[in-house]
């Protein structure tokens, strides 16, 4: 037996023990929610809940402030990029500062520079023609030609994956839930970008058309190839602050197995450092991936020593 010398461990997990109780169990790297907005939850909350990691997907610079004393490690969108008077910048939750309106691609550099001397390590923009104007296609990829980091897209309406896709959007925020994405995109999409799930927030434990129609994108996604990452929306709605048992479900129902979702737990597309945490879950595996998965622990690396 021996130290955990390493501030993460295999995707697949590691034999360990927790050295203040002597549990034995599996030690993964740290459980990530791809999707959260760090300004309408409680971060401490998160932690004790299971996820070692989070994803800010766009607030005011205030969360991003607040970084260095955050419970887990995060990285951060800063303002959502958007067209003038678009989605999300008439609501309510939307504190000031929040959105930055791009009038067209001439403003796109300014744009983005503005959100990574904020401390973004990612770029957030929407896409909602259900709730008012959006970026035109030649702004879209003004800023994603702009951006040295990821470019994670809110995509919503008739044609706008295609729309990002041709503009060379990495990630987007959302599987898409409004229609049935064509094949041909599915497969397209899953060559070149990466889907967060947020599949529970179409229903919340309760089975919606929406939902039914965002599962059966994923699965198609997944099955071409397409990889897949563990998100949840959190601050949207009524979900738990922490792992999710509706959305490990939902994945599960979307074709992922033990393997895949864990690597949807686990991987990252942005800069973000794991503070030296993994997850800890005691006890053997079982049949039901979903509930082991969810008993999962954050702890610190030097809690544990491997068993070899």
């Amino acid at each position: 037996m021996g130290g955990m010398t390493d501030d993460r461990a295999d995707e697949l997990g590691r034999p360990a023990r927790r050295r203040s109780t002597g549990e034995v169990g599996t030690a993964f790297a740290p459980f990530r929610d791809a999707h959260v907005h760090l300004g309408l939850i409680g971060a401490v909350d998160l932690r004790a809940g299971g996820i070692a990691g989070a994803v800010d997907l766009g607030w005011s610079s205030d969360v991003v402030d607040l970084a260095d004393a955050a419970p887990v490690p995060a990285s951060y969108a800063g303002s959502f990029l958007t067209a003038p008077g678009g989605y999300p910048s008439d609501r309510a939750w939307a504190p000031a500062g929040s959105t930055h309106a791009v009038a067209g691609p001439e403003e796109a550099v300014d744009a983005v520079e503005r959100q990574l001397a904020n401390g973004a390590s990612l770029i957030k923009v929407v896409l909602n023609s259900e709730a008012g104007p959006v970026l035109d296609a030649v702004t879209l990829t003004a800023i994603v030609a702009a951006s040295p980091v990821p470019v994670v897209a809110h995509v919503q309406g008739p044609g706008l994956l295609e729309v990002a896709l041709e503009a060379g959007v990495q990630v987007l925020a959302h599987t898409p839930w409004t229609e049935p994405v064509p094949d041909d995109l599915v497969v397209r999409a899953a060559a070149s970008q990466r889907w967060i799930s947020t599949l529970d927030i179409h229903g919340y434990g309760t089975a919606t058309p929406e939902q039914d129609t965002a599962v059966d994108n994923l699965r198609r996604f997944h099955d071409a190839g397409g990889e897949v990452l563990y998100g949840t929306d959190l601050g949207n709605g009524d979900l738990p602050v922490g792992l999710n048992s509706r959305e490990l479900a939902l994945l599960h129902e979307a074709g992922l197995r033990p393997r895949a979702l864990i690597h949807a737990l686990t991987a990252s597309f942005a800069d973000l450092p794991t503070g030296g945490l993994l997850a800890f879950i005691a006890g053997l595996p079982t049949h039901d991936t979903v509930a082991w998965l969810t008993g999962a622990a954050v702890v610190h690396v030097d809690e544990l020593e491997l068993i070899r």
